[in-house]
């Protein structure tokens, strides 16, 4: 393996802006460093329940996981999203959905998710691990002021009854 292979791999995790990036805008070659340095950093946390790879040989687009954290409706249930990012990530977040049919306030029928560090809190010191941590979070803790699904979010005050239709939707979906 050359050293420049190496180098690629093992990148940095700084700003992300290396190379020839001008106003906060990277090249295509400094984004996969980063998200190369992303891969290596998840694969050694002990992070539990969460994941991700890329979806095959484009460094550009993963395949995350991420289970119910313990102690909440969501436990013991595992979802797939996407995760695309842009060229000029981390400057702008990347575009993560759903895959797994997800019943909850602030995801919709096509998988799109409202998270504010998505959206317009979104911080070039954000990386893969924080947005799939965040989703975690969110899975227990959605923000019934701004729904995406109403039904989950009216539903969402009684927790067994929440609990319920999640599971039954989860394994209409998973079938």
């Amino acid at each position: 393996m050359s050293t420049n292979s190496t180098a690629a791999i093992a990148g940095p995790q700084g700003s992300g802006k290396g190379g020839s990036g001008v106003g906060g805008v990277s090249d295509s070659a400094s984004v996969a460093r980063r998200l190369q340095s992303e891969l290596m950093s998840l694969m050694t946390s002990a992070d539990a329940g969460i994941s991700a790879f890329p979806d095959g040989d484009n460094i550009f687009s993963w395949i995350g996981t991420i289970e119910g954290a313990a102690g909440t409706v969501y436990e013991g249930l595992t979802y797939k999203l996407s995760l695309a990012f842009p060229n000029d990530y981390p400057f702008k977040s990347p575009t993560v959905k759903f895959e797994t049919p997800c019943f909850h306030p602030n995801v919709d029928q096509f998988g799109n998710i409202c998270l504010d560090i998505l959206k317009e809190k979104w911080s070039a010191v954000y990386n893969v691990r924080t947005i799939l941590l965040s989703i975690q979070s969110l899975l227990g803790e959605p923000n019934n002021q701004s729904p995406l699904n109403a039904q989950a979010a009216q539903l969402w005050e009684n927790q067994e009854d929440y609990k319920k239709t999640l599971h039954k939707k989860y394994r209409e979906d998973t079938k």
